[in-house]
């Protein structure tokens, strides 16, 4: 079966910044040592049965302030078929100077801007607003990286979304869904991620995208992952949800291949015994691993 990865950084230490790699920035986590290197297309290594037909880069930090340079590095020396996701301060009244240069390169889809605790206050930025709008008029998606348990940041997006019914957005990492393994109050904090999920159940132009289990809980479980997934296809609808990797962070927990077999694994056991989800198994893990990934990002 194909698959496309839609989150992966890839870097390139001799040519980049990557200021949060370097060892004395933050975040201070204690195996950071072991991504602090060259990452390449060749390292992305699906298990058997599964054929990595493309990929998504998600903007690593390159350069923040002429980020068209890492589009230009990934489009000279990856092979596969890919698209890039650039960075770009949406904050920044000269940004439709960069989306301009960003455009040039053929790979650009989207852009990230992370939000993460500042979500509401940059949301709500009249200028950030307005950026965002540019690139619902290029038809380019916004990748949102921030918690669906911050419940004024969600309806802040919502309040976008009807303000700008043309924009593209792509949750990052699941909009952080609290893990089992992570907290003792598990139950109550995941009822309160999958109310902000059915706020955006509406807004057919909102896709998730699952991936970044390791940030949360080196040791996250596959229940952690069942029941996130699961949630996320009951509410959102099958079309709108992506498995992707993180990769290279990935490799906190786990290896590319293993993280791979694992969703395999779940879909091809889980989604086979719940009947209320999809009675053709394949046809769903079908769009959960490929076709999903290929329209959102448009392949």
């Amino acid at each position: 079966m194909d698959i496309i990865d839609p989150h992966v950084h890839l870097f390139n230490l001799s040519d980049g910044h990557y200021g949060w790699l370097k060892p004395e920035n933050p975040p201070h986590w204690p195996d950071k040592h072991t991504i602090y290197r060259d990452v390449g297309q060749s390292e992305l290594l699906p298990p058997a049965g599964l054929n990595l037909a493309g990929f998504v880069h998600i903007e690593a930090g390159f350069d923040n302030a002429e980020p068209w340079r890492e589009l230009d590095w990934l489009e000279r020396h990856c092979t596969l078929p890919f698209k890039s996701v650039a960075g770009g301060d949406l904050t920044r009244e000269d940004f439709p100077t960069v989306l301009t240069e960003l455009r040039r390169r053929t790979s650009l889809v989207g852009v990230r801007h992370i939000l993460d605790e500042d979500a509401l206050r940059l949301l709500t930025n009249p200028i950030f607003q307005k950026n965002l709008a540019l690139l619902a008029k290029h038809n380019l998606s916004f990748d949102a990286q921030f918690s669906l348990t911050d419940t004024s940041a969600t309806h802040a997006l919502c309040k976008v979304l009807e303000d700008i019914p043309s924009l593209r957005v792509i949750i990052n990492h699941g909009g952080w869904p609290p893990l089992e393994s992570n907290t003792s109050n598990w139950q109550q904090a995941f009822a309160h991620w999958r109310r902000s999920l059915s706020a955006l159940m509406p807004y057919s132009n909102v896709a998730i995208k699952l991936s970044g289990w390791e940030m949360q809980h080196r040791g996250y479980t596959p229940t952690d992952v069942q029941a996130t997934v699961m949630a996320c296809v009951h509410m959102l609808d099958e079309r709108r949800v992506m498995l992707a990797s993180n990769f290279p962070l990935n490799t906190f927990s786990c290896s590319y291949t293993e993280l791979w077999q694992g969703y395999d694994r779940l879909l091809t056991t889980t989604l086979k015994q719940d009947n209320s989800v999809s009675t053709q198994t394949l046809s769903l893990m079908c769009l959960l691993l490929f076709k999903n990934s290929a329209t959102w990002y448009q392949f």
